[in-house]
């Protein structure tokens, strides 16, 4: 089996977009994106306060285990959406698809901030909770591919590395969004209105807000590069079992080049705050400002690296991050659980932000050009989001349940080094396969 050889030049023939129209596609895309995101990963910043409520224990590190879990639970959905959606994408068409995702996202995620605590209706809380999480995670599983997939497609000449990056920026801001309600909500209220109601807010903010990426992405051009294909009667009828037969090889690419970018995130960015607040017993407002550090450094470095894409091409950016969390994760933890101090935290986030960041950039379009226009919606979400439910839904729940087991702060940094080891091992094997096509 070989892999494909479409370059990011390569591209069918399609009729060139105006700048206008592609801005108002890219503001569309991105904005829906930044809704749906924030909507998924919101939960994260939560868990404590989700876990005492639908999860009563009186231990409460099972609280938090029990909360994590159906964090992780969600993820278990996106492959299932990426073969659903996906599939959908590649037949009907990139914005159709969208639009379905963010109606999905915006009724779990509203039904979530009002499912009753466990006080109130007993085994139905966590019953109904696990339901809208998975519906959350079947329709987060359309998305990431579906977005980054229209914005590699709608990008000009010589500037896919950039466009796809642009998918990033908006996971990030919609990361920092996340973070700063969490960060907002324990500065103004009482731990005990926090509990009582305070948590439930930001899901119902996300209802809110999901209509109006539906409203934008509606109303765009659809993608240029799928119009072509579609003209040409290239869109095959099952892009699912096309993908999983024809490109199977770059979807396990796909696949092992999404481990650390995945656990990276999940446990630097996702679990970090929760860490630092119960195993180092710093307090919430510190171990979220300390991971807004994170995001921040992250966003910084993601246009950057898109833009290098598109100068040098390559594989560099992915093999430098890589190489970083390898072997710099287990010293990071050693210096915050030593420490355990604001600088250390915010240390430790801006190094790892830093290094997600460069990963962040290029991957996106490094993927995208796996595969060919045809089946790219289909493949990239199946390859991505088996990772991410394998390796990074469940990340705070194995780095909670690891430093319980061991005994150890550090232990979250071996998961983190084992990930990069491994995302490491299938660069260099896929390059002599010719999987990369720069």
């Amino acid at each position: 089996m070989t892999l494909p050889t479409e370059t990011l030049g390569s591209v069918p023939a399609a009729e060139p977009l105006s700048a206008a129209t592609r801005r108002k596609a890219i503001t569309a895309c991105l904005l829906g994106n930044l809704f749906e995101l924030f909507d998924f990963g919101v939960y994260g910043y939560f868990a404590v306060q989700i876990g005492r409520a639908i999860f009563p224990s009186t231990d409460p590190v099972v609280s938090i285990l029990a909360s994590f879990a159906t964090y992780g639970v969600g993820f278990l959905m996106r492959p299932v959406g990426a073969m659903v959606l996906g599939s959908y994408g590649d037949r009907h068409g990139r914005k159709a698809a969208l639009a379905l995702t963010i109606t999905l996202m915006a009724v779990a995620t509203g039904l979530t901030g009002l499912v009753p605590s466990y006080g109130a209706i007993g085994v139905w809380a966590p019953i109904l909770l696990v339901i809208f999480r998975l519906l959350q995670g079947f329709s987060t599983g359309g998305e990431w591919g579906g977005a980054t997939t229209f914005l590699v497609e709608h990008a000009p000449p010589g500037r896919r590395g950039f466009y796809g990056s642009l998918q990033q920026v908006s996971t990030g801001l919609a990361q920092i969004l996340a973070i700063s309600s969490a960060l907002l909500l324990n500065s103004v209220l009482s731990p005990e209105d926090l509990q009582a109601w305070g948590w439930r807010l930001p899901f119902l903010v996300g209802f809110i807000l999901a209509p109006i990426g539906y409203y934008l992405r509606s109303r765009v051009e659809e993608s240029p590069e799928y119009l072509a294909a579609a003209r040409e009667k290239r869109i095959p009828a099952a892009p699912l079992r096309v993908a999983l037969t024809t490109h199977r090889e770059a979807v396990l690419v796909c696949f092992g080049l999404t481990m650390i970018w995945t656990v990276a995130s999940y446990v630097f960015i996702t679990f970090l705050p929760t860490f630092a607040a119960q195993s180092l017993g710093m307090a919430p407002t510190l171990a979220l400002t300390g991971t807004i550090c994170a995001s921040l450094a992250n966003l910084a470095i993601v246009p950057l690296s898109g833009l290098a894409l598109d100068r040098w091409g390559g594989r560099w950016p992915l093999i430098a991050s890589a190489s970083g969390f390898a072997l710099f994760s287990i010293p990071l933890f050693m210096l915050l659980a030593q420490a355990q101090s604001l600088p250390a935290l915010a240390t430790v986030a801006i190094v790892a932000g830093a290094l997600y960041g460069l990963y962040n950039g290029a991957a996106p379009t490094v993927l995208c050009t796996l595969f060919p226009t045809t089946v790219r919606y289909t493949a990239l979400s199946v390859g991505y989001n088996g990772a991410v439910m394998i390796f990074g839904g469940f990340a705070p729940f194995i780095s909670t349940f690891l430093v319980r087991q061991t005994g150890a702060a550090i232990a979250p940094s071996f998961y983190v080094t084992a990930c990069a080891v491994a995302t490491l091992a299938v660069l260099l094997w896929s390059r002599r396969r010719g999987a990369f096509i720069h």
